[in-house]
């Protein structure tokens, strides 16, 4: 980091204690201690945010940067000198350059410098002529001995120097001319650019991909903003036809109902005002007709009250309030989208249900039953949807105050799926209700019996065959072969003509063994064959 006084005095740094008032420069502890007891500390720069350790010498021993000095004077050159000040009374504007000392001096003290006779002879130039100029900088003069300028350069110290200082602290120290010196660490320095360079570039370009890259993310981000933007108002468009169908066919649904109480009410009205007219015209003859009166009348009054009375009318409203709105319910496509949520009036009739299902009365033991609740409604019309509340319990006769758990899976089209693992054989009561009534055929009972008996021996044609000739060998058809085969054999006495079981004798393949084991029996597991 170089130091440079214009650029110090911007940021706001002491150039006695080191010390930064503002964000462009920060010391890294906010505690100044005297000089022998202070620690090392470091200040960010401003350009590069690096940290480098300021020097025992405080800010003042900062390298300078002498090119930033040099655009500093070209910049106020060529806004027309505005900014600079006389080096030498650093009061008034500078209007006069001395080429020789390299000072920027102001009319009077231009003068002066012509009449001292050790610079009279200096040659001075007006500053506007200077703006074509690419250095206009002043000599670097040596930190120790300001009158000396820096022209030689310590080997050891790696350091410029003046004359003065190779004949005091660097007395011994190889030193040359900055001139002589200067292609060997420039070419050194040349050499580190060159290292440095690729890494420049593959920075900039590793920045260049991160910039298509993010110009690609911004124009995918907007291109899927797009179809988010297009798709919800497709979406809303699609909801919001959706809801008015439904809001029409609610609407529908009531002028329907309406209609028809309305029927049912004028009906009713109408055969209300019929039935008071003849039961008021009823009681005023037989109150205030005399007996001829009333002999003569009876027969209209008689037929008319009886043909109100075999007037059929429902005391029960024809329709019922039943309109509900199911929001999960598939309702298709609309526009493209799938769109949710249906007005149903239908209501299930628990004594319409219907119970279905190979396992409705048998089960076994450790095996999973099931069976199936088909949900109607008044009329017998299948529901055609889920969401009904279906209660199952499965309980056994002898010990009812332990259910077996049961599972009713809704498959949404008006049909329940109830399955239920029974652990011991027995009776079993089973209760199925919806709306808290029971369904058509509940109670009902189920047997189960035990878990299926696996069969021990081969499904086979014949015993000769399976045994491959073993005279020993026997089967429980209880066939045998002359020439002392124990067992069956094609077209022999006891075969009977068709494949079976060695171990029970069934002839049926998928069955349940029921071969009984022990001395007492006439089958044994002797004749059993097993390949």
């Amino acid at each position: 980091m170089r130091s440079c006084p214009s650029l110090l005095d911007d940021v706001g740094v002491d150039l006695e204690g080191g010390w930064a008032q503002n964000g462009k420069v920060r010391l890294s502890q906010t505690e100044l201690k005297p000089r022998n007891q202070q620690s090392q500390i470091g200040i960010l720069c401003p350009v590069c945010d690096a940290q480098v350790d300021l020097p025992v010498g405080g800010v003042k021993a900062l390298t300078l940067d002498h090119l930033a000095m040099n655009d500093v004077m070209l910049e106020n050159l060529h806004g027309e000198g505005q900014g600079l000040v006389c080096d030498l009374c650093n009061d008034r504007e500078v209007e006069k350059r001395c080429q020789t000392c390299k000072s920027n001096l102001c009319q009077f003290c231009c003068q002066a410098h012509r009449r001292q006779k050790k610079t009279s002879y200096h040659t001075m130039v007006d500053l506007k002529d200077l703006k074509g100029y690419s250095r206009v900088g002043k000599p670097i003069l040596c930190p120790v001995h300001p009158s000396e300028e820096l022209r030689l350069f310590c080997e050891f110290c790696d350091r410029p120097v003046c004359r003065d200082c190779v004949v005091g602290e660097h007395r011994e120290h190889p030193y040359d001319f900055t001139s002589n010196v200067i292609h060997k660490h420039g070419d050194s320095v040349r050499e580190l650019l060159r290292g440095t360079q690729p890494r420049v570039e593959a920075l900039e370009e590793a920045l260049a991909q991160i910039k298509r890259v993010n110009s690609a993310l911004q124009k995918r981000v907007e291109a899927v903003a797009a179809d988010v933007r297009k798709f919800s108002e497709g979406y809303i468009k699609a909801i919001e036809e959706h809801r008015n169908k439904m809001l029409k066919q609610l609407e529908d649904i009531r002028v329907q109902k309406e209609n028809s109480l309305q029927l049912q009410k004028a009906q009713l009205e109408q055969l209300l005002a019929d039935m008071r007219t003849g039961v008021e015209f009823t009681e005023h003859l037989l109150t205030s007709g005399s007996d001829l009166e009333i002999l003569i009348t009876k027969g209209v009054v008689v037929e008319r009250l009886r043909k109100l009375n075999k007037v059929e009318y429902n005391t029960h409203p024809g329709v019922n309030d039943h309109i509900s709105f199911s929001p999960q319910e598939k309702a298709g496509q609309c526009h493209g989208y799938e769109v949710y949520g249906a007005i149903n009036t239908k209501e299930v009739d628990p004594a319409k249900c219907v119970l279905q299902g190979e396992d409705l009365h048998r089960a076994r033991e450790k095996q999973t039953a099931s069976f199936t609740v088909l949900c109607k409604d008044a009329t017998g019309e299948s529901m055609g949807r889920g969401g009904d509340n279906v209660h199952v319990a499965v309980l056994p006769k002898d010990k009812k105050d332990s259910p077996v758990r049961t599972m009713v899976q809704d498959n949404k089209d008006g049909t329940y799926c109830v399955s239920y693992t029974p652990k011991e054989p027995g009776l079993y009561t089973v209760w199925v209700c919806i709306k808290k009534q029971h369904v058509q055929g509940s109670p009902f009972t189920v047997t189960v019996r035990r878990k299926r008996r696996p069969h021990l021996g081969v499904f086979h044609c014949c015993t000769f065959c399976s045994s491959g000739g073993q005279k020993n060998a026997r089967c429980a058809c209880g066939g045998t072969m002359p020439g002392g085969y124990l067992g069956c054999g094609h077209g022999h006495k006891g075969h009977p003509g068709r494949p079976h079981w060695s171990c029970c004798g069934k002839l049926t393949e998928k069955s349940e063994c029921t071969y009984i084991g022990g001395p007492s029996t006439s089958t044994s597991l002797l004749r059993t064959v097993a390949l």
